[in-house]
């Protein structure tokens, strides 16, 4: 073997790199932390979703069932104080605290975290590694869930101000929403950094006048800072505990966002995360919701919206303009964290690789998915103009986020335990404390299921069986593909004895790896007898560095024999270079293995997998059917690799399913 120098491990780059699975470690810059920059673009990102909650969750508690939590100050104080401990556990403690301590090389996400419980559980059993994985999947697709319904509840609720302002203006209200969420959808290919930046300042102006109006009623009515006890959440559940169960579903709504606080920890990184949520969220957050408690106290009618009515007349127009904007960014929280959760789940095998652009030259994780931003965006439209209005989507809303909220606490304990080595009563306690909570939000949203909660368990379930499908699909085809390959060494053993003809030129195969032969090659030798004078197989991987110089890049095998025109470049590719085999190529026909090949004019030989469905045990046919069709929209290899179209030969083998 010749190197031109020493390679880091990465994944594949070819059309087949699903079928190994190695992370990338974050880069190095961002484990140092970051600045003022990216705490403003966590601001402007992370925090939008659970930071526009003050305008819908109070409003919820007390429109329930025709109003069964009552504005009554035993109820008042006791929901405030659910609200406020409910954020403090779950969100402060569990999710900023202890949960953003399990990144997985940088990236956050159920996912992420599934693969970490995944790696430290390795010498376990087949069915526990099993358990593990699922228990990812089904928290990746009830994410997805999650990622429709933000969206479309957080825009709904800010442009329905517009209602409290003159009841005239009801009618615009869907079709407003339908051009603030296109706007917000097609600004996504500008990148999370981009829109960070951008979103940033306007979230500080946000929670700023969050703190602002809630203090000043606050100070107006100071009586109401004992909410912040305890000790009136558990008077609430003694002294009226189904009121306070049904009411729990709702108050939920208060700490929508915490999973996309974690999702997005690879856009940004844990230390500004934290920063932006003790030094401004947090307390912003408190002080509202105080202030529309003292609220419903004072003016018991106020409950129908909380939110808008805490502010003056003239105030009431610009902050549905400031809330329409928060809201957009509410929704970029999720989307951004489905983007993260989707990369993961394609290293897992459990989406087909789809086209992803690199949105930052100097952070790994902020990334742009096509495909999953316009199928949200779709999916979005159709939520909207179904429910109409966020009072009913609030019911849709719940579900899915607190069978998230379960899920990460279940593979949090199990890394805690298995690579932290947590003794098992800290275990148990964390456990105690946190699930108990989360599994009584959870049942409470169940009541509501039949009233729109169906939403997100259906969408949450067409997602995990996709990925669950895919998944299995792919282990299948993976292993009648190997048997097809067959080994790289004996292939050119046979090549020798056959005695083939050789033709003037040279080949070119991606493939990912040396071990195995590509179809394309064995197809080419198979129909038409002849082997080009020089062939090469090129693989390729992505480190976790942005950029790796040409001359560190490329490692050169002659596969045995330097005599019989056969080699091997493995290319190392950072996050930020361009897959590009053919500029690969070039620089590697200076090297002496690489003597008499073509760099302008080769022949490039991709070989793409035909899928037909058969009897074959494996799949039920339902299932054969949803996998080929995920795999006619996985993205081009040849485009992938920048091939020239015209240099391109793509060699098609048909593999049963």
């Amino acid at each position: 073997m010749s190197k031109l120098t020493s390679t880091g491990q990465g994944r594949p780059t070819t059309a087949d790199r699903a079928e190994s699975t190695p992370r990338p470690a974050r880069w190095a810059s961002t484990r140092r932390g970051a600045g003022l920059a990216l705490t403003l673009g966590a601001l402007g990102v992370v925090y939008g979703d659970i930071g526009t909650s003050p305008l819908y969750a109070m409003q919820t508690v007390f429109a329930l069932d025709g109003g069964i939590v009552r504005p009554t100050a035993a109820d008042v104080y006791g929901v405030v104080s659910l609200v406020f401990w409910s954020i403090t556990l779950i969100v402060s403690i569990k999710y900023v605290v202890f949960i953003l301590r399990a990144d997985n090389d940088g990236e956050g996400g159920v996912m992420a975290l599934a693969a970490l419980a995944r790696d430290v559980l390795h010498s376990a059993k087949g069915r526990r590694l099993t358990a593990v994985m699922t228990l990812g999947v089904l928290g990746a697709a009830l994410f997805y869930g999650d990622s429709v319904i933000t969206p479309a509840i957080s825009v709904l609720s800010a442009i329905e101000g517009l209602e409290v302002t003159s009841p005239r203006l009801e009618v615009v209200v869907l079709p407003v929403a339908a051009v603030v969420l296109t706007v917000l959808f097609a600004g996504q290919r500008w990148g999370t950094g981009r829109v960070g930046a951008i979103f940033g300042p306007v979230m500080v102006v946000w929670f700023g006048c969050l703190g602002l109006a809630g203090a000043v009623e606050v100070l107006r009515h100071p009586r109401i800072l004992a909410g912040l006890s305890p000790s009136y959440a558990v008077l609430f559940i003694v002294d009226r505990p189904f009121i306070a169960f049904v009411a729990a579903g709702a108050v939920v709504l208060a700490i929508t966002g915490a999973e996309a606080l974690y999702a997005d920890m690879g856009h940004f990184g844990r230390a500004p995360i934290r920063r932006a949520w003790f030094a401004v969220v947090f307390p912003a957050l408190t002080l509202n919701y105080l202030a529309q408690a003292a609220l419903i106290l004072r003016a018991p009618d106020s409950r129908s919206n909380p939110f808008f009515l805490l502010l003056p007349g003239w105030a009431r127009l610009p902050m549905v303009l400031l809330a329409t904007a928060a809201t957009v960014i509410a929704s970029q929280a999720v989307i951004s964290g489905a983007f993260s959760v989707s990369r993961e789940a394609m290293r897992l095998g459990f989406l087909p690789h789809l086209r992803i652009r690199q949105t930052s030259r100097r952070e790994y994780g902020q990334i742009y998915v096509p495909g999953v931003n316009w199928g949200l965006f779709v999916a979005v439209l159709v939520v909207v103009f179904a429910f109409g209005s966020s009072t009913r989507l609030a019911t849709a809303y719940g579900v899915a986020v607190t069978g998230t909220f379960l899920i990460t606490t279940t593979l949090f304990l199990v890394v805690a335990r298995a690579r932290w080595r947590w003794p098992k009563w800290r275990v148990a306690l964390i456990g105690l404390v946190f699930g108990s909570i989360e599994l009584t939000y959870f049942a409470a949203n169940l009541t509501k299921v039949a009233h729109g909660g169906w939403l997100t368990l259906l969408l949450g379930a067409i997602v995990f069986t996709a990925m669950v499908t895919w998944q299995r699909g792919r282990q299948l085809v993976t292993a009648r593909r190997v048997e097809l390959e067959g080994p790289l060494p004996e292939f050119i053993d046979q090549l020798h004895k056959a005695n083939v003809v050789r033709v003037p030129g040279t080949a070119v195969f991606p493939h990912p790896n040396k071990d195995t032969t590509p179809l394309a090659l064995r197809a080419n030798v198979a129909h038409n007898h002849v082997l080009h004078e020089r062939v090469v197989i090129i693989s390729g991987r992505t480190a976790n560095v942005p950029h790796i110089p040409w001359d560190e890049r490329l490692v050169i095998d002659d596969l045995g024999d330097p005599h019989d025109g056969i080699i091997h470049i493995a290319a190392t590719f950072g996050f930020q270079d361009p897959t590009d085999f053919p500029e690969v190529l070039r620089r590697a026909a200076g090297h002496p293995l690489a003597e008499g090949v073509d760099p302008e004019r080769p022949s490039w030989f991709v070989s793409k997998i035909t899928l037909r469905r058969t009897a074959r045990k494996g799949l039920a046919t339902w299932r054969k059917r949803l996998f080929i069709a995920l795999a006619h929209n996985a993205s081009s290899q040849a485009e992938f690799l920048h091939l020239p179209e015209e240099l391109t030969v793509i060699l098609s083998t048909e593999v049963p399913v």
